[in-house]
């Protein structure tokens, strides 16, 4: 199978040919009223207006709009006010009695805009395309399109091809900066397209199902314009997602329902991004996760009446706090894992220099060089920072600015320099400060013992930020994740006598303070 094959198969094919653009109310599956109403609401929106641009706005058919025009002129709704002989020209106005009813029915629902599809055609169409979805076989070509900007990560690649080839969800984490985001957002390119409703019709109202945000349009779309082809959605969500994101919503300006993100990601990934860091308890929004993860659908409520969508997605979670953040059960429904470590130097480079080329940047070959010593191991005459992807993106654009800002043709050292000095998280670590554990408190701890110096030793050994030796004993301070007992315990266990351990004094970390240290 090639890549054409791929986004458009024999199933595609046929599903176009199933969806031409109705002629009929029968075939359009709406009421009457229903498209009285909608067509009522753009000519008091829009006054005089063409039946062309009905058919623009709506989806509907001509043929459709001469039936329904041409009962409601019989009904004094609206008339004709120009054109010509052909009906796509004509022009129509409400009358008195048009603009009393179109203004009943805006308050009703205001909801303008394209003509939606009726529930049941929606779920049997869904149905039909995500029944056999998976496993697929993923073509060469579309793997090699899909991770054409992506830098090493070899096994991150692999794993992510068997996700998508038997639509399993993965766990991704690792230290922040290692790429667990931008990794992930490859997966929907690795999946084939699918066909979705722009919006739904159920028992009068309109649920939005096409989100341009998330749904990116193929280059081919079907015949009825109710209808779009997109790629396979990638909806990303992150710290900010709380448990009522996760609902769908009623938009009373818009008029009609919005879509949970569960239900947006029908057919692609949903990658809950940061997870540990979401404003409600991250194992309540797991919980509410699992039901639409077995069933592969989702209950939403149109005026009290519960109504099935289908929430066929890849679930992807990450995060730079520890695997123990899921439990067993959450774990099932993300079987496949992905630990993202540091990377190596050289692909922070290679990274650093495809940003700068994709900006359009001339640059000295020493600016690369440059680079590769930040984060070279000081034993072998580097900086010893933590090589990070992150800042590989970040720095080009920074160097950019700076190469602008001195009014230079081309990056040199001297711009790169001050384009580190400038990158707050570069900095950050050259002032040994871990921005992770700023929101932190700092113990100090008297520790009496008759072995001063040993215990100096092993406290250091232990992870103390600093120990201090006072007569009949010492000073410690510690993260506050360290309590008396667990210092206690390490020293005797270490052979030390103790007398006793105590909390002498708790304070926040102060960024702020410890900058203005180093750069004084």
């Amino acid at each position: 199978m090639n890549c054409d094959d791929y986004y458009h198969d024999e199933n595609m094919v046929e599903l176009f040919e199933e969806l031409k653009q109705p002629k009929t109310l029968e075939e359009l599956g709406l009421s009457y009223f229903f498209v009285r109403d909608l067509v009522l609401k753009i000519l008091l929106t829009y006054g005089t207006v063409k039946t062309q641009r009905i058919t623009d706005i709506t989806g509907i058919h001509l043929d459709i709009l001469e039936d329904v025009l041409g009962q409601m002129e019989k009904d004094g709704f609206c008339a004709q006010v120009g054109g010509s002989f052909l009906f796509s020209s004509v022009e129509y106005t409400l009358t008195k009695r048009g603009v009393e009813k179109a203004r009943l029915v805006m308050e009703e629902n205001p909801y303008i805009g394209m003509a939606p599809v009726p529930y049941e055609r929606y779920f049997e169409l869904m149905d039909k395309q995500l029944r056999n979805r998976f496993p697929i076989k993923i073509p060469p070509e579309v793997i090699e399109r899909a991770f054409r900007d992506v830098v090493g990560l070899s096994y991150a690649k692999e794993c992510l091809v068997e996700s998508c080839t038997i639509g399993k969800g993965l766990f991704v984490y690792g230290a922040p900066g290692t790429g667990k985001t931008f990794i992930i957002s490859k997966a929907s390119d690795l999946l084939p397209p699918m066909v979705i409703p722009r919006f739904i019709e159920f028992s009068g109202r309109v649920i939005q199902i096409y989100d341009p945000d998330f749904h990116k349009p193929c280059p081919e779309e079907p015949d009825d314009p109710r209808w779009i082809k997109i790629h396979a959605p990638f909806v990303f969500t992150g710290s900010e997602l709380s448990l009522n994101e996760l609902e769908t919503t009623y938009n009373m300006n818009k008029g009609v329902y919005e879509t949970s993100p569960l239900i947006k990601a029908n057919g692609g990934v949903l990658l809950i991004d940061d997870l540990g860091r979401q404003r409600d308890d991250h194992e309540v929004i797991l919980n509410r996760l699992i039901v639409p993860l077995e069933n592969k659908k989702d209950v939403i409520y149109i005026r009290g009446v519960p109504v099935i969508f289908h929430t066929h997605f890849i679930p992807a979670f990450s995060t730079n706090l520890d695997v123990s953040i899921m439990d067993e059960a959450h774990l099932r429904r993300a079987p496949l894992h992905i630990f993202l470590r540091n990377p190596p130097v050289e692909n922070v480079v290679e990274v650093f220099r495809r940003n700068l080329d994709a900006t359009g940047e001339d640059y000295d070959e020493e600016v690369l060089e440059r680079i590769k010593m930040v984060y070279t191991p000081v034993a072998d005459g580097g900086e010893g920072l933590q090589p990070s992807y992150a800042h590989a993106r970040d720095l080009a654009q920074i160097a950019q600015a700076v190469r602008i800002n001195m009014e230079k043709d081309r990056i040199d050292l001297e711009v790169i320099e001050r384009a580190l000095d400038k990158h707050v998280l570069i900095a950050l670590q050259r002032m040994d400060i871990d921005i992770s554990q700023v929101h932190h408190s700092v113990r100090t701890f008297r520790v009496v013992t008759p072995e001063p110096e040993s215990a100096e030793r092993v406290l250091k050994l232990y992870g103390a930020l600093t120990v201090a030796l006072e007569d009949g004993g010492v000073l410690a301070d510690f993260e506050d994740s360290i309590s008396p007992s667990q210092l206690l315990a390490h020293l005797q266990d270490e052979g030390i006598s103790v007398g006793r351990v105590e909390v002498v004094a708790e304070t926040k970390r102060e960024i702020k303070k410890a900058i203005l240290e180093y750069s004084g």
